[in-house]
């Protein structure tokens, strides 16, 4: 690929479930009629399982709200919020145009004391219409209780679950203090 950084930038403002400007995580208002029965039949790829080891160092520390910086051969793209819950859930709002859905979410463990893995989902819009999804997985290494590390992998997928598009990234963040 020629403009990796460009791709990068242009898939994850794809990337996410879209919102609106009304209160909730959607606009109903805003559905066309029929558009129930475009939910895919297709097959995620497994998430991770249950709440994250609870006795984990890492499973601890990464708990908060934080701000992270990607970036795609070392040229920043994008900056999110990222809420991490002791449940072992995580969800994520980036700076990316809401036409194409700025907010995704996922689930993670704690691999070691040190480290952390997530994987997230988020919907893919084009011209306002559903038309596919993204998976990303992401291994985070927490270089101090206030900063962390990683790298991550996303891949796109059109609505019948055809991967269109896979992107290598890193991830940087600092904890927001609450």
């Amino acid at each position: 690929m020629k403009h990796p950084i460009k791709l990068a930038a242009i898939t994850l403002a794809v990337a996410a479930g879209a919102i609106s400007a009304h209160a909730g995580c959607a606009d109903p208002r805003a559905v066309k009629p029929g558009m129930a029965h475009m939910v895919p039949t297709f097959l995620l790829p497994k998430a991770h399982s249950g709440p994250a080891t609870p006795d984990s160092t890492a499973a601890r520390k990464i708990v908060g709200t934080w701000v992270a910086t990607y970036t795609v051969e070392g040229q920043p793209f994008a900056q999110a919020y990222i809420q991490w819950h002791d449940d072992g859930t995580e969800w994520e709002n980036i700076n990316l145009p809401l036409s194409g859905g700025n907010i995704c979410l996922g689930s993670w463990v704690a691999v070691d004391h040190k480290d952390v893995s997530r994987n997230h989902i988020g919907w893919l819009y084009t011209n306002g219409d559903l038309s596919g999804y993204f998976t990303e997985t992401e291994t985070d290494h927490l270089d101090t209780a206030d900063s962390y590390s990683g790298t991550n992998d996303q891949k796109i997928y059109d609505l019948s679950g055809n991967l269109l598009n896979e992107v290598a990234g890193t991830a940087s963040a600092i904890r927001l203090a609450p």
